[in-house]
């Protein structure tokens, strides 16, 4: 850049740094104060509601912070990371070839449609007996329940981010002999990519829920794991407090592993974070950004 012009490039750029830092701080103002009613509230309905049915917050933060040195629990957390691994990746590396595979080919979609349709509202959770039968217990059962529950959002996310493709840009590359490869590497990739991303994010809030769910049905049958260990807490009277610590932090856990995908998303693709302001919103709520919130995502695939 000419030595000219930074004078102008740097008073550019401090307003909109100005206004992202004044939006970063508000939203994280809004957060901190959102979970410090919540955790009031949740502390006066524990005084209010016998212990037995529901303890105080603060009991429940105190075993929280206990389980931070508990062995078998640091162990069963680092099973829970493996499968949820594992799982996403699996999926991820199944649900976006397909997407795209559907996505660029209507007869192949029209044609899978049916098959597609009756197998996604199937619960994983109901799979549990057949899927130990056919793989057996342990990683690979956790491991193929998140998958067939974890490749749907990323599938529809997929499919949905190649349909929000400008036409015009294809048929500009078609024009120049590009052929369908080359249209969808340089044209379709790119622009699907926050709606892949959504679907990534999506996918692994359900791999954890997946992972947890399933060691609390099965137990210590099924391996080590967050969910064993909450199955085993609760087979015991008065761990109340111990099962909502356990649960407290499989949220924190969901909200890193969020956190860590919403980095590497800002950081894969810095153009599309730019693109919604400062704010982080696009003055026109199209179906981009609709997707680009989980909830939102989540109800599309739905419908």
């Amino acid at each position: 850049m000419p030595p000219d012009l930074k004078p102008f490039t740097s008073v550019a750029r401090s307003p909109f740094a100005a206004a992202a830092g004044r939006a970063r701080a508000i939203r994280w103002a809004q957060g901190l104060a959102g979970v410090a009613v919540f955790l009031v509230a949740a502390e006066i309905a524990g005084l209010l509601i016998p212990q037995t049915v529901l303890p105080r917050m603060s009991t429940v933060l105190s075993q929280a912070a206990g389980l931070a040195g508990n062995g078998q629990f640091l162990s069963d957390m680092a099973a829970t990371l493996e499968a949820w691994a594992v799982g996403l990746l699996i999926t991820v590396a199944a649900g976006v070839p397909l997407g795209l595979l559907l996505g660029s080919l209507p007869g192949v979609r029209f044609a899978t449609r049916a098959i597609v349709e009756f197998l996604r509202p199937i619960p994983s959770v109901a799979l549990i007996l057949l899927v130990s039968l056919v793989v057996g217990s342990g990683l690979r059962m956790t491991v193929t329940l998140i998958v067939y529950a974890g490749i749907w959002p990323v599938l529809y996310n997929v499919i949905a981010g190649l349909d929000d493709v400008d036409p015009v840009a294809k048929d500009t590359l078609r024009a120049f002999g590009f052929g369908r490869l080359a249209v969808i590497r340089l044209v379709s990739l790119p622009s699907a990519a926050p709606f892949i991303l959504t679907g990534i994010r999506i996918a692994s809030s359900v791999a954890l829920i997946l992972d947890i769910g399933a060691g609390y049905v099965t137990g210590r049958i099924n391996g080590p794991g967050i969910g064993a260990f909450i199955s085993d807490a609760n087979s015991g009277a008065g761990n109340t407090p111990l099962v909502l610590a356990a649960t407290v932090w499989a949220g924190f856990l969901g909200l890193a592993l969020n956190g860590l995908l919403v980095w590497a998303g800002d950081r894969l693709l810095p153009w599309h974070r730019a693109s919604l302001g400062p704010t982080g919103q696009a003055g026109v709520p199209g179906r981009a950004q609709r997707l680009d919130h989980p909830e939102a995502a989540a109800a599309g695939t739905a419908s």
